[in-house]
Order: C-alpha cells, then structure tokens, then sequence
C-alpha cells in the first residue's frame, strides 16, 4: 500500500485540484437529486450550473498546471484523464436535470429513488477514490446494480402500461441517469490505473 504524499508529493497541488474537482461532480449530482425529488422547482438548477462552472474552472486549473509544472507526482497522461472523467459527471448530471425540468408534466407519480440512490452511491465512492486513490470494487459493483435497475424498468416501461410519449420521457431520462453512474465508474476506471502504475 502506499499513501497519497508518496504519490503526489507533499505539496503536490494536482492532488488538491483533483479532489476540488471530484468535491464539484459530487455536488453536482447532489443538486440533481435535489431537482429530481421536486422536478418542478427551479431554484436549484442555479447553483447546479454554478457547481458545473466551478468544475469546469478547476479542469482549466489542472491544464494549466500541466503546462507550467516540470515534475509531477503522477504522469501527466493519467492527470488529464481523472480532470476529463470528472468533468463529464457533472455535465450529465446537469443534462439529467434540465431534463427532468423539461419533462416533469410526464413524471407525476413517478418514482426516481433508487435511480438518485445509485448516483449518489456512485459520486460517494469516486469522491472517496479520489481522495484515497485506492480502491474501487465498491464502483464496479454500484455499476453492476445500475445496469440491472435499468433492465427492470425499462421491462416495465416497455410492459404497454405506459402512453407513448411518457415512455419516451421515462427512457430518456432512464439512460441520462444510467450514464451518469456510467461516468463514475469511467472515473474509477482511470483511478486504478493510476494505483496500479504506482504501487
């Protein structure tokens, strides 16, 4: 095992950069979650675009480190990989809830809890990834039961109880969420190549 000031460095500031922009892709599915549970207020898309924006600052700070450090506690390839994978968490979160703001006349009695479980559990542990850079079986597993949720109810959806347009609703939005999970576990992916490189 070894520990995050071997692989950065002590005062490696890509380390804290790289956390900064996991600490944003998690807010920014918490505030989809926020949309998903009242998808007729609006007030949250404010500070869910805000979080976008301040990833998305925090990935041009990365490239910009990229060019102006020499020596790096990671290879550079790997960097740009985790600052990209986390930039994509929070743009399709932020897609999943303009979507649902769209939609939300076609999603009475609709119930997104285990899909909002999912992606919270999901930024969880690549949160935790990141600022472990450590394990991910936890990801692969969440992963693995979101693309079984997503079986299950597009079996449902596809059962003729629901009217046409209002099945294209709940399938788009199905497969928004389902990517958003997707990209986590895309992050995690990059993550254990950085472990396994380094240990």
């Amino acid at each position: 095992m070894f520990s995050l000031q071997q692989l950065f460095g002590k005062g490696d500031r890509f380390h804290a950069l790289l956390e900064a922009a996991a600490q944003e892709a998690h807010e920014s599915v918490r505030l989809t979650i926020e949309i998903i549970k009242v998808p007729g207020d609006t007030t949250k898309l404010d500070a869910l675009v805000m979080a976008r924006r301040k990833e998305k600052k925090i990935s041009e700070k990365i490239s910009e480190e990229l060019v102006k450090t020499f020596v790096t506690g990671l290879e550079r390839e790997d960097i740009e990989a985790l600052a990209r994978g986390l930039y994509k968490i929070p743009k399709t979160a932020e897609k999943v809830a303009e979507r649902f703001l769209i939609a939300a006349p076609h999603l009475t009695g609709q119930n997104f809890s285990q899909q909002s479980e999912m992606m919270s559990k999901a930024t969880d542990v690549v949160l935790e990834m990141v600022k472990n850079l450590r394990e991910m079986k936890d990801l692969q597993y969440i992963e693995g039961e979101a693309d079984k949720l997503m079986n299950e109810l597009l079996r449902e959806l596809y059962s003729g109880k629901f009217d046409a347009l209002r099945a294209i609703v709940l399938r788009d939005l199905y497969e928004l969420i389902e990517k958003v999970v997707d990209r986590c576990r895309d992050v995690g992916n990059v993550v254990m190549q950085i472990v396994l490189k380094n240990s």
